[in-house]
């Protein structure tokens, strides 16, 4: 009996942020996985170890969290006014499927240096000393993301002093600007509304903001569903009935948004929308450990990925957040104080994040040009992904 030989596929697995993920320029990839479909999905599922039933991820380089199950293909770009297309795919753990709905802002970080290192970038765009400016299309959203990439002797630095929350060491700061982040066709508000009345069944009707910013997202607030915003991932995690109850709050608010049709859509959109819950500041302990007083934030919030707590916060999610707590009248901006402002200092469960944003009022609605935020990057290694040759020859992905 004869057994498949083991494709030998170039890689680099990389920290964006508070995630990490395994990095692909477009080229290397086998033929029929260069173009979408069940052979590149399949072949991202084998490369992360999904599905797993055991979710350890054991058979692959995923680390079994939606923070770190996720892949991204680059290649040059085919826009002239942009360096680089990036593709991002977040894979779930359980189930045979590849979510490529939305972006991933913690893994935007490390796009940039990815693709100076691989030489995806022109080499006249790149200062040996000094900041390189990596414009890059974000393919499946259709937005640009503006990287400021430190360099030092005509490489990409990666060591610094800047410190993350959620990140154990320091690193070198990345400064990442999403414009124009309004998602989809650019109403920022789906409903037209900045506060909604959801209805949820077993909850009632919850005020919610419902946004199209760096990624879909529902807040409510936190006292409205029993939480106080101070909470770690082992308070939610480990409550079957609070995550099917976050997850009935994700269903019906797509439906609410419009992503999905039915709510039996929801299951195929894992990645999209998030959920997320604010509360007014207050002091807590942080999952290292550090002390958080209420000075330090405006607000509170905690966000649900791939259906549990994240551990720090997602970076499109922080998009949403800064954008949302520009506009008075936001659930989001109420918890902030309800001032008018232009940046926004939050507390998560690791720490704590500043994001800036401008938003206007532009003929009765609601646009936003900007949000920035820093984050840091670096490459952890790369080399070769083995995965077995039958997996794209005959994937079970359907």
């Amino acid at each position: 009996m004869s057994h498949p030989s083991q494709l030998k596929i170039p890689a680099t697995y990389m920290r964006g942020g508070t995630s990490k993920g395994v990095f692909f320029s477009l080229n290397d990839l086998p033929e029929t996985a260069q173009t979408a479909g069940a052979e590149r999905d399949a072949l991202l599922l084998r490369v992360i170890g999904s599905p797993d039933p055991y979710a350890k991820h054991t058979d692959g380089m995923g680390g079994a969290t939606s923070s770190t199950s996720k892949c991204v293909i680059l290649s040059k770009s085919k826009r002239t006014d942009h360096d680089v297309d990036y593709l991002f795919g977040q894979i779930s753990i359980d189930k045979p499927f590849v979510d490529w709905s939305g972006n991933c802002g913690n893994l935007s970080a490390a796009v940039g240096g990815f693709a100076i290192s691989k030489g995806l970038v022109d080499k006249n765009n790149i200062p040996r000393d000094g900041i390189a400016e990596i414009r890059i299309w974000q393919a499946n959203i259709s937005k640009t993301i503006v990287a400021h990439i430190p360099m030092s002797n005509g490489e990409v630095q990666e060591s610094g002093d800047f410190e993350l929350d959620g990140v154990t060491f320091p690193a070198a700061e990345i400064q990442i600007e999403f414009l124009d982040p309004a998602d989809g066709d650019g109403a920022l508000f789906p409903t037209g509304k900045l506060i909604d009345d959801l209805q949820v069944p077993g909850l009632g009707t919850l005020k919610a903001t419902m946004i199209n910013a760096g990624i879909p997202t529902i807040f409510v607030n936190a006292d409205s569903i029993g939480y106080s915003g101070m909470e770690l991932q082992d308070d939610i995690n480990n409550d079957e009935k609070a995550l099917a109850m976050f997850e009935t709050i994700r269903a019906h608010g797509a439906l609410k948004m419009g992503l999905i049709h039915d709510l039996g859509e929801a299951s195929q959109r894992q990645h999209t929308p998030k959920v997320a819950f604010v509360a007014t500041p207050a002091s807590y302990t942080a999952s290292s450990g550090k002390t958080i007083r209420e000075s330090d934030v405006d607000l509170l919030v905690r966000a649900m990925s791939m259906g549990k707590l994240h551990h720090a916060m997602m970076g499109t999610a922080a998009v949403a957040i800064g954008t949302a707590a520009a506009i008075p009248g936001t659930v989001v901006n109420q918890a902030a104080g309800g001032d008018e402002r232009d940046s926004v200092r939050f507390g998560h469960p690791s720490g704590t994040l500043k994001v800036g944003a401008e938003a206007k009022l532009i003929d009765n609605q609601w646009t936003a040009s900007k949000v920035i935020m820093s984050r840091s990057a670096r490459i952890l290694m790369e080399g070769r992904i083995y995965v077995p040759a039958d997996v794209i020859q005959n994937p079970e992905y359907n």
